[in-house]
């Protein structure tokens, strides 16, 4: 197993089900030998995949730290066939501070993939899921959100097949998972893969893997959230991992490809007139940005440089240069 200074107290390799934490050193001034606690389920029964699930790599992301802290309280040994790891929290952090990023280190988890084994506590994890978890699994599933800054439906990301295990693989957890919108990337993957996010370090390890975006705006959607946890369901069952499951059927997927991002590029209060999920033409008025700190000052005009559907769209009224404030995909081709 490569080193790594994060200690584990469960046991990858043990039959049975187990809870516990990783330890991740951290030496301040309050606590000379301590460490950060990431929690960790393992189940583990019988022959058959190995699937990690992970959520809170951006700790402003809630819906799936509790479909996957659901699963960990509801499924035993008994239920599984093959091995489930579970992550609810991975940057802890982050997650317990309720912010994209940690707050001991700055770290973005997911721009710090392959990280590093004496780096800082988020270089750290990203080098123990990318060099010691993910070796171990056969299939991965990140959960994400829009976090505080943005919204989405609840959507499928995945990446091209790089050969016919894979693309066999990729339809297995797109189909069972079952979401509303299905995000499929025109490029990247594979093995040599030189992302820096989570599915990027599933990539090079060969590892089968989605991601999902799901809700945002620093809350909890319940329709989002009973979608996500009956995709988890079906994604075990279509793996043959529980046992005895009967899926309901498939309510389908739009498939899409982003045609690109709009951006904020005067301050003001951002105010949109498109919903999500609403298509939009190009040349079309997106929002319009108002400028109360200027009497008499007119709102901007945002307009779409693109034809499509509205995936994305930030939630929050303030907006500065640079700021991200509407995703635009279009069918996929």
């Amino acid at each position: 197993m490569p080193t790594s200074a994060i200690v584990s107290e469960v046991d990858f390799d043990a039959n049975g089900k187990q809870q516990g934490y990783l330890r991740v050193p951290h030496s301040v001034h309050r606590s000379a030998y301590g460490w950060i606690p990431v929690p960790v389920t393992i189940i583990q029964n019988n022959v058959g995949p190995t699937l990690v699930i992970t959520a809170g790599v951006h700790g402003d992301e809630y819906e799936g730290q509790i479909a996957v802290s659901t699963l960990a309280r509801s499924l035993n040994a008994e239920d599984i066939h093959g091995r489930l790891i579970l992550l609810p929290m991975l940057n802890f952090p982050a997650a317990e501070a309720g912010m994209r990023t940690s707050p001991i280190d700055h770290g973005n988890l997911n721009r710090l993939f392959p990280g590093s084994p004496a780096g800082t506590p988020s270089e750290m994890l990203a080098h123990w899921y990318e060099d010691v978890l993910l070796p171990m699994a056969d299939y991965a599933v990140d959960l994400h959100s829009g976090g505080t800054s943005l919204e989405y439906p609840a959507t499928l990301l995945r990446g091209p097949a790089h050969s016919p295990e894979e693309d066999a693989g990729l339809t297995v957890l797109q189909d069972a998972f079952d979401l509303p919108y299905t995000w499929q990337f025109t490029g990247g993957g594979g093995t040599g893969s030189t992302a820096r996010t989570a599915m990027g370090a599933a990539n090079r390890n060969g590892v089968i893997n989605v991601m999902a975006e799901l809700g945002g705006g620093a809350r909890v959607t319940p329709d989002i959230l009973s979608r996500t946890s009956r995709g988890l369901q079906r994604i075990l069952g279509a793996l043959g991992m529980i046992t005895d499951y009967v899926p309901d059927p498939a309510l389908g997927s739009r498939v899409l490809n982003v045609k690109g991002s709009v951006y904020c590029y005067e301050p003001g209060v951002f105010e949109p007139v498109k919903e999500i999920a609403e298509d939009v033409a190009e040349g079309e008025t997106l929002a319009l940005i108002h400028h109360p700190e200027t009497p008499g000052r007119a709102a901007d005009v945002l307009v779409s440089p693109y034809t499509g559907m509205i995936l994305a769209r930030r939630a929050m009224a303030h907006a500065v240069r640079g700021d991200a404030l509407f995703q635009i995909a279009s069918d996929a081709a």
